[in-house]
């Protein structure tokens, strides 16, 4: 039925039936009682319809304390109505309240710094990115000026010219950050910010890598090339001339292959390709076996010794070979004849370590937090002496990385070193 006459026909129903009892009453008892009747009866329902009114309107000014009657007439389906939009503004504004938790939530860990802010640039929130990348604090700066909060020239000439749709650098608080403004609704802008150092260090460590490697390998293949143009400008060179130079092209070419498989060696170990394979590690037999490696590398110029006192561990010996043997090997060349190398395996309080000790040149402590690095040496002219490729470390450090153990370095210039690898107390083999 038509919502009008729904509303209408029973409104006129009920002023009919007035009119109509006051008219029998008129016929037995008078015109004037009739009449009286039917203005005390139209004022008792204007009366009626005005509390009614007064109810909706102290509901409409405190909506969530008021109550709404349950109504005569057609009010009972108004306030009907209007209690059923309120129940559904109420799930509403219960739905909208979760999903801006959720989105703020999801703001909050996001690694991009996010700083909502107004037309005039006053913030109005941010995230915890935000606040580590620019220095904010969400609570104490809201409402401020965002250029009175991150005062930096650059900054300054990228609001003033407003070529947001270009990122913008900046070197803020030691980090480099990419930062770009993007305008949305009407009187809102969003700051981005990507915290770009360690992508940059990252970066830095590759080019660095680069050109490492290729002044590594350039050495060599320049003395092997030398040698190789001098036998053929002179072909009819003694004996022992021609031998020396043959021993000198083997030695680098030897140091080349080195190189090239020590960094194949940490491709593989930084490859998700080549997942580690764990199993039984043998400690006495693969210790033994770095104690002989390292006897051959001394030649009898150093007293070495092996204690074993621990069980055997789960990862795999290949990779613990090759970091094991490396800081073994490293001992011995930095390690002046006649010194001491003390090579241990024991259980430790959180679990197995395996130590290499030393009575070398020693480190200085400036140098110590940077071995690890590819091609970091502390003396590039004694690593030449020493054959090293200067990425024994590095490999060191990409094996433990895989067993979840760590490298502890200790060492003073002329107090020889200790190296210890602290594996955790799960990798023990049960």
């Amino acid at each position: 039925m038509n919502p009008q006459l729904l509303f209408w026909v029973p409104a006129l129903l009920r002023i009919a039936g007035v009119f109509l009892v006051s008219a029998v009453l008129g016929y037995f008892f008078g015109a004037i009682a009739g009449l009286v009747t039917s203005i005390f009866a139209l004022c008792v329902i204007l009366t009626i319809q005005l509390g009614y009114l007064q109810h909706l309107n102290a509901w409409l000014d405190h909506p969530d304390s008021a109550k709404l009657p349950d109504g005569w007439g057609a009010w009972t389906d108004v306030f009907s109505r209007l209690y059923r939009l309120r129940r559904s503004d109420e799930k509403h504004q219960v739905e909208l309240t979760e999903w801006l938790a959720r989105f703020r939530q999801a703001m909050t860990l996001l690694p991009d710094g996010v700083v909502i802010m107004d037309d005039v640039l006053f913030l109005e929130w941010c995230n915890p990115a935000a606040e580590r990348h620019l220095g904010l604090q969400n609570e104490r700066d809201k409402g401020m000026r965002v250029t009175n909060l991150i005062r930096n020239p650059d900054f300054m000439d990228y609001i003033i010219l407003g070529r947001y749709e270009q990122p913008l650098t900046l070197a803020l608080k030691d980090r480099k950050l990419i930062m770009q403004i993007i305008p949305f609704e009407n009187r809102r802008q969003i700051l981005v910010t990507h915290d770009a150092t360690e992508s940059e260090r990252i970066e830095m460590m590759r080019r660095d890598f680069i050109a490492n490697a290729s002044h590594e390998l350039r050495t060599p293949l320049t003395v092997i090339n030398g040698f190789l143009e001098i036998a053929l400008m002179q072909p009819n060179l003694d004996a022992r001339t021609r031998s020396s130079h043959l021993t000198l092209m083997t030695e680098q070419g030897q140091r080349m292959q080195n190189l090239v498989e020590d960094m194949l060696t940490l491709t593989r170990l930084e490859s998700i390709d080549f997942p580690m394979r764990p199993e039984r590690v043998n400690i006495p037999t693969l210790l033994e076996q770095i104690r002989q490696e390292v006897e051959a590398l001394s030649a009898g110029k150093h007293v070495i010794t092996l204690d074993i006192d621990g069980p055997d561990i789960r990862g795999s010996t290949d990779e613990l070979r090759s970091a094991f043997s490396n800081l073994a090997s490293n001992a011995v060349r930095y390690t002046p004849a006649g010194g001491t190398i003390a090579i241990g395996w024991r259980v430790g309080i959180a679990g197995p370590v395996f130590a290499v000790q030393d009575s070398g040149i020693g480190i200085q402590p400036e140098h110590i937090s940077r071995l690890t690095e590819r091609f970091y040496r502390v003396d590039k002219s004694r690593s030449r002496e020493t054959k090293g490729t200067g990425l024994g470390l590095a490999i060191v450090k990409h094996v433990l990385l895989r067993h979840a153990a760590v490298l502890a370095i200790e060492s003073a210039p002329g107090q020889g070193s200790l190296f210890k690898v602290k594996f955790p107390a799960t990798a023990v083999w049960l």
